[in-house]
């Protein structure tokens, strides 16, 4: 009976852990009202919010997890630019079905 709490409690903690991937911005880009430098970020995507971190800066972001058709080959950011800032409005994480739509 101890084995198979240990196994339901490490499947429940596999279960709940949060995605993580990496995000190359080309281009000073903004993330719910804050601006990220170009360069490379650790992206953290738990239920619907996803954290943008590189060394001590970090932003948090509503986002819609959604699922495509098939596989994207790469990562890939699309944004709005509607007043000549570079606002992310998706992230495409190459190599799965998974796509991240910002609520903004």
């Amino acid at each position: 009976m101890k084995k198979l709490f240990v196994l339901f409690a490490a499947a429940i903690s596999v279960a709940a852990a949060a995605e993580t991937h990496r995000v190359t911005l080309y281009q000073e880009s903004i993330v719910n009202g804050t601006a990220l430098k170009a360069g490379d970020y650790k992206v953290t995507v738990e239920d619907n919010k996803v954290v943008i971190a590189k060394g001590k800066q970090k932003v948090e972001a509503p986002v819609t997890v959604q699922t495509a058709d098939n596989k994207f080959d790469a990562t890939s950011v699309r944004y709005a630019n509607g007043d000549g800032k570079y606002r992310v409005k998706e992230i495409r994480i190459g190599g799965t079905t998974t796509k991240l739509v910002f609520n903004n």
